[in-house]
């Protein structure tokens, strides 16, 4: 693995030099896009648009619009918005992880310490170990600010950096249906509810649906490939929910 960022964490007046690495990779196929006319790639070029030319990566530089010009942004401004931030984990708080929606969660990370980091890095980690808390901490990567919370993952410092309040949309805007729900069908939902319960074994859960697309570009190859049948959902309808959870409790009982 390649470390993506280098800096520290602060921990009260204790620094903890550390590498971030990605932690997740993406599980998609690597699929090409093409022309549907002769299957030739088809390829992003970054175009002046003024002079329609393509323009090399060293050529192009960012910039905010401001009035009717742009203010050019060197690597430096970036850095300099927030030095601390830029070299940095400022553990600001700790929190219960009880207290932070999944809604909240977008990408994890591994830390790792730098040269002389290793016993502060396991004091922290044990200290996180022993109370089950989270470090809340903002940090600035990628010319973006971030917040983040640190916790442990298999004996190792993990970061996951999560979104701020106002990147949440209102989920007001949703169209909700006031439907009344009867005391035996709640009862009902959490008796199978009871029956679906297990142990969450992270190992047992494969991503197939690669397997499944390449069992098809196989397939397909070979000129072997037959239309499928589409599987239509529809909702299950009111006066018939409860003879469904019954019929979904009888068939989890004899399955188990």
């Amino acid at each position: 693995m390649r470390s993506i960022w280098n800096g520290a964490i602060n921990f009260g007046l204790v620094n903890i030099p550390i590498k971030i690495y990605s932690a997740s990779e993406d599980g998609k196929l690597n699929l090409d896009m093409l022309d549907s006319k002769d299957h030739a790639r088809i390829r992003y070029k970054r175009v002046n648009e003024n002079t329609g030319e393509e323009v090399e990566w060293k050529d192009i530089v960012k910039g905010y619009k401001k009035d009717d010009n742009y203010v050019v942004l060197e690597d430096e401004d970036f850095e300099a918005a927030n030095m601390k931030k830029s070299s940095s984990l400022e553990i600001e708080a700790f929190i219960e992880e009880k207290e932070v929606s999944e809604l909240l969660f977008k990408k994890p990370y591994f830390l790792e310490p730098q040269k002389e980091g290793g016993k502060s890095y396991n004091l922290l980690k044990d200290a996180l170990k022993k109370t089950k808390k989270l470090g809340l901490a903002t940090f600035v990567m990628r010319q973006k600010e971030n917040l983040s919370l640190i916790g442990v993952y298999k004996d190792v410092l993990v970061l996951h950096v999560i979104r701020f309040s106002d990147e949440i949309r209102n989920p007001e805007d949703l169209s909700i249906p006031d439907t009344k729900v009867s005391k035996k069908e709640v009862d009902m939902a959490l008796a199978l509810i009871e029956q679906y319960t297990a142990k969450f074994e992270f190992d047992t859960y494969k991503n197939v649906y690669n397997d499944q697309l390449l069992d098809i570009i196989e397939k397909k190859a070979g000129g072997k490939l037959s239309k499928t049948k589409k599987i239509e959902s529809k909702a299950t309808p009111a006066k018939d929910l409860m003879a469904q959870l019954k019929a979904s409790l009888e068939k989890r009982k004899k399955a188990s």
